[in-house]
């Protein structure tokens, strides 16, 4: 994982039942792979009335992400199960928050992934990445997906998509598949070396 010195790709999640939390560790151990830090953070429910529901520090998992954890990284991984097609709400709550990294342009020209669970193998896991995509392009982000060169993409009977890594989740104790977990980690090690790549040329 990443120290506060090394450049790293920044792995942000929101996971209910923990399937997607399952992808975001398999991914960051694809990003490593490529020979950069993985940073794993997560961000809390929205709450249903005005106050707080959360402790300001999860008990458990993974972090909250930071607006300093977007601003810094040198790339992006993002992941949430579906809700109705759509990203989750927690996860749209903490991009609603990041105009000023917006504005100051911070993540123009960085590569990001999107990653999902669906709780139906036709429960909305392309409406879902592609969501995930629009505010990312809106920050001026590199978007890459799984190209069809990864053979698992061809193979897989679960999760798996162009547009990004995803997973079939059966109920809360589901285990992630053999090709699932292959695209994850390349997914990971993809956006990994294009942030390396990118990083070399903007020297």
């Amino acid at each position: 994982m990443a120290s506060d010195s090394e450049p790293y790709v920044l792995i942000l999640y929101y996971s209910r039942t923990g399937a997607t939390e399952r992808m975001a560790k398999e991914l960051a151990r694809g990003v490593e792979s490529s020979g950069v830090a993985a940073r794993l953070r997560t961000v809390p429910s929205v709450s249903p009335d005005t106050e707080a529901s959360r402790p300001p520090v999860p008990s458990e998992g993974a972090p909250y992400c930071s607006l300093e954890d977007l601003r810094n990284c040198s790339g992006l991984l993002m992941g949430s199960p579906t809700r109705f097609g759509n990203m989750a709400s927690p996860l749209r709550y903490f991009l609603d928050q990041t105009g000023d990294i917006w504005l100051e342009g911070s993540l123009t020209g960085k590569p990001a992934g999107v990653f999902t669970a669906t709780g139906s193998l036709h429960g909305g896991q392309e409406t879902t990445l592609t969501s995930m995509m629009l505010p990312l392009l809106h920050h001026g982000m590199l978007i890459t997906g799984i190209p069809y060169s990864e053979a698992a993409l061809m193979r897989t009977q679960t999760g798996g998509t162009p547009y990004g890594a995803s997973h079939w989740a059966k109920g809360r104790s589901s285990v992630l598949s053999d090709d699932e977990i292959t695209l994850c980690k390349a997914l990971g090690a993809r956006v990994g070396q294009l942030s390396q790549t990118l990083e070399a040329a903007a020297k």
